[in-house]
């Protein structure tokens, strides 16, 4: 990873969960780090995730959308790990045009900034499970249909082409992660806008039983957020990686109602109940889902290594820790 050492380095959604964490480990590795985010308060953004590293990054609040800002910022940089991303299935079916804005048209003119300004960056984007739909077979590979199922799994399938395109036609290295469902400290917690486990956690610090919705037998797998990060690191790093498309995954597939009982076994209390589908997230549910990530592994070397259990205590031990940093206020 002495890839990064003396290099300058964007990230768009740097306040956010996966992009702070991030930011700690390119400092670490002696990168000038510069953090893009709105802050906008239904998105991911909190201050707090950047606790310890503060003076040692550049912020700046600015939207993606804004493309004469973004254009300014990339100017000079080495690598853009693009995170930015309105993460909402159900918010995207509420208000298609925002995600479309922000997970497809703002990724435009990134890339079109890119390419008139800074040609010469390589930029790791994220990108997500949710645009393979219903699995036809598991594990999904890389190679699986891809048929979204809401309109953010739409626009952000968008948002990676447009990367992998820029990559081919105009030679900006570019590369895409498929990520699955990441957890971890920094997440959001305050409601499931980001992730489901988000408000399990909160709903178990604060005594409330967890709502697992349906039979609870769906199957998922599950990253805890240093092991993303890993990924993101060794994309940048490879030329290998450019035009191509990665998913990330675990060996661990688990049950949301088994995944409730662990939660609970890891000695905070709390219950869970089952619970009916809304009938907004049934429309769009998927079933089960786990992937195969072997081509990350073979090309890459990349694999997860923190256990779901361990990492579930991390994050328990966390938010039990600093919770007043992200809900309390709100109470």
């Amino acid at each position: 990873m002495k890839t990064y050492r003396n290099t300058k380095v964007l990230i768009t959604g740097g306040l956010g969960f996966i992009g702070s964490r991030l930011a700690h480990a390119l400092v670490k590795q002696g990168a000038e780090v510069t953090l893009v985010d709105s802050l906008i308060p239904q998105y991911g953004g909190n201050p707090f995730n950047i606790e310890g590293i503060r003076d040692k990054v550049t912020v700046n609040v600015c939207d993606v959308r804004d493309p004469f800002a973004m254009a300014y910022l990339l100017m000079d940089k080495d690598f853009l790990f693009n995170l930015a991303g309105q993460t909402s299935h159900i918010d995207s079916m509420a208000n298609p045009q925002t995600d479309l804005d922000i997970n497809a048209a703002a990724q435009l003119s990134i890339l079109e900034a890119c390419r008139k300004a800074n040609s010469g960056i390589k930029i790791v984007f994220a990108s997500t499970r949710q645009l393979y739909g219903k699995p036809e077979y598991l594990p999904v590979d890389e190679k699986h249909p891809i048929r979204p199922v809401d309109v953010n799994g739409i626009n952000k399938l968008a948002g990676e082409w447009y990367h992998l395109l820029y990559n081919k036609v105009y030679g900006i290295r570019a590369c895409a992660l498929r990520l699955t469902n990441t957890y971890g400290p920094g997440m959001r917690v305050k409601d499931a806008r980001q992730t489901f486990l988000g408000i399990w956690v909160r709903l178990l610090l604060e005594g409330k039983p967890i709502k697992v919705f349906g039979d609870g037998l769906q199957l998922r797998d599950f990253n805890y957020v240093d092991d993303c990060v890993d990924a993101l690191l060794l994309a940048g790093a490879s030329d290998a990686a450019n035009g191509k498309v990665y998913n990330l995954g675990s060996t661990e597939v688990v049950g949301l109602k088994k995944l409730a009982e662990v939660m609970i076994e890891l000695g905070y209390g709390g219950t869970f109940e089952l619970v009916p589908f809304p009938p907004e997230r049934k429309a769009i549910d998927i079933g089960d889902y786990y992937s195969d990530f072997s081509l990350i592994t073979q090309e890459l070397g990349w694999q997860p290594k923190v256990g779901l259990r361990e990492g579930l205590q991390k994050t328990m031990v966390y938010y039990h820790a600093h919770r007043h940093h992200y809900w309390d206020e709100e109470a």
